[in-house]
């Protein structure tokens, strides 16, 4: 029977779909830190003869369109290394791509690999790229992870040019907290190379296989934190100054002149940030490390992370803006409108503006203190009529004649029609990016119980779903009416408070929105709200689709811990 994982939540269900790129890890050992190399040594290397004279173990024969699981279909193959492959593929259940590495059942490595991917699950820090299965099924073993389309490897970042200083102090921040979390819980990478770091579009790296890229290769180091902490070294090298610290040409990057040894990052390239040269220098750890540095080295990526801390804040660079033009004055004078004017002088403008008084002759003034008396009489008698249509107008109200309602009374004022629950007919997850979260709950926030909800996962760190790229949008529950209908408010009991959310409706012609644009029409302002959510619009909307959006999650037991949902709704018509 296929051996399924315990250990890998559905985390594709708050995991998200941050980007990765399709370019697979294929650095050698050539551009390795030294604590690698001294590793991968009881290993033999991917792509050659073992070191028992056989040769190298075939990968699974599997083409694309192979599926695994009835769900990961198999796209494209981007590794084929010693007996494992790497492949692009699609979650055909959860519609999204992810990863997959492939190997035999019998693969010497298999037992360690599926070790490996439980372990990394478990961890569920958003800061690595996440393992959302790990099976054994069909004498084959594989492991299926995030696939981040929108991100870049450090390898392409690179290949551009040296990293700014402020982004380079990003890079061995995260990069070196990430590592001491997972140094906590008993993980290590030991393959920390320019093309596991990732880039996403919001400035985040992640950290791709994290203890499985190792297993794959059978890599092993009796001092795990000291070769990660090192490998960290080598990155913010990288970073600094376009180069490898070691004599090999690695990943894209030229190696240092052989026989000259470790140089430190603001001798190979000016203007390198001096204080982050020192520190690549201090996790770097050997001879020229600390040979004219008085600092002491960092040997564990928890002592690399304070010394980051400990440092000045690197901010970054300032936005250049351009300079408005000039403020042109434009002027009017009499008489002159449509003409060429030169640029008047100072006695001209003084002239302009305080003009001499005309002269009056006596006809003038007679005409002005007729007209103003003709002006006055004129008012007088306006507001005379005006006084008697209201006292008119308030006898009248005050006739109880005419407070008859009914049928033939003459009061025009009907009462205001209650607002009354309107039927729903449907409802789905919000998810623009096609991922969704608990679908299987949404039935919930509609049933006409409060005691049942549409509940989210627990996100770690961020509020905003785990700060996810697939959640840039939040997330929520559209419900449809069944036809167009005239929408006057809306009651949504939701699952906690503390929320930030909102209510917004499709446009009138919307036949199947998605998208956050598909709902233009404002019910509510996005807001931190309270156990509910009430609305009475003065004016109904007419529309078919309402979205309750959610941008933000309280806490969840404790300040790292986010969760929310919603409970019941109701739309008023």
């Amino acid at each position: 029977m296929a051996e399924r994982s315990t250990a890998a939540v559905d985390v594709a269900d708050n995991s998200g779909d941050d980007p990765l790129t399709a370019q697979a890890d294929k650095a050698t050992t050539d551009g390795a830190t030294e604590s690698q190399k001294a590793a991968e040594k009881t290993a033999p290397d991917p792509g050659t003869e073992r070191q028992d004279g056989e040769p190298s173990i075939s990968t699974p024969e599997l083409h694309s369109g192979h599926k695994l699981a009835r769900r990961y279909r198999l796209e494209e193959c981007v590794t084929r290394l010693d007996g494992f492959s790497s492949w692009r593929a699609v979650d055909e259940k959860l519609r999204r791509a992810v990863g997959v590495h492939l190997l035999p059942a019998d693969h010497p490595r298999a037992r360690s690999v599926l070790a490996a991917a439980r372990s990394s699950a478990l961890l569920g820090d958003p800061r690595f790229v996440q393992v959302l299965d790990a099976v054994e099924e069909n004498d084959l073993v594989y492991v299926v992870h995030e696939w981040l389309p929108d991100a870049v490897e450090l390898t392409a970042l690179l290949a551009s040019g040296p990293l700014e200083p402020h982004d380079a102090y990003q890079l061995v921040e995260q990069v070196s907290q990430a590592m001491a979390a997972a140094h906590r819980e008993g993980l290590a990478h030991l393959r920390l190379t320019p093309s596991a770091v990732l880039r996403t579009s919001t400035g985040q790296y992640r950290i791709r296989g994290l203890a499985v890229n190792a297993a794959l290769r059978g890599i092993s180091a009796d001092r795990p934190q000291r070769t990660d902490t090192e490998a960290i070294g080598a990155l913010l090298y990288a970073a600094l100054t376009q180069r490898w610290p070691y004599e090999n040409n690695a990943y894209g990057l030229s190696g240092l002149p052989k026989g000259v040894g470790l140089i430190a990052p603001d001798q190979v390239r000016a203007g390198v940030h001096r204080g982050l040269s020192e520190l690549a220098m201090r996790a770097l750890v050997n001879d020229g490390a600390t040979a004219s540095r008085q600092e002491s080295p960092c040997t564990t990526p928890d002592e690399l992370s304070k010394a980051v801390a400990a440092m000045p804040r690197i901010r970054p660079p300032e936005p250049v803006f351009t300079s408005p033009p000039d403020y042109q004055r434009t002027t009017y004078q009499q008489g002159t409108y449509g003409r060429p004017q030169t640029r008047p002088s100072t006695a001209a403008v003084q002239s302009v503006a305080t003009p001499p008084a005309p002269l009056q002759s006596r006809t003038g003034r007679v005409l002005k203190w007729a007209v103003s008396a003709l002006l006055i009489a004129a008012l007088g008698l306006g507001s005379w009529q005006v006084a008697d249509k209201l006292l008119d107008e308030d006898d009248a109200s005050t006739d109880p004649k005419n407070s008859q309602t009914g049928t033939g009374g003459t009061n025009d004022n009907k009462p205001t029609k209650p607002a009354v629950p309107l039927q729903i007919t449907g409802a789905r997850e919000f998810m623009p990016s096609g991922s969704g979260i608990q679908l299987r709950d949404v039935p919930n926030a509609v049933d006409g119980e409060t005691g049942t909800a549409w509940v989210t996962p627990q996100y770690t760190n961020y509020a905003n779903f785990g700060n996810y790229t697939n959640r840039r949008q939040g997330s929520g529950i559209i419900v449809d009416l069944g036809s167009v209908q005239d929408v006057s408010g809306v009651k949504v009991a939701m699952y906690r408070s503390g929320q930030k959310a909102e209510v917004l409706a499709a446009a009138e012609s919307a036949a199947d929105p998605a998208g956050l644009s598909d709902f233009p029409q404002r019910l509510t302002e996005l807001e931190t709200v309270g156990d509910t959510v009430e609305s009475t619009l003065s004016k109904p909307v007419r529309t078919r689709y309402v979205l309750i959006r959610i941008t933000e999650l309280p806490t969840d037991g404790s300040p790292s811990a986010f969760r929310g949902g919603i409970s019941e709704i109701k739309v008023l018509g």
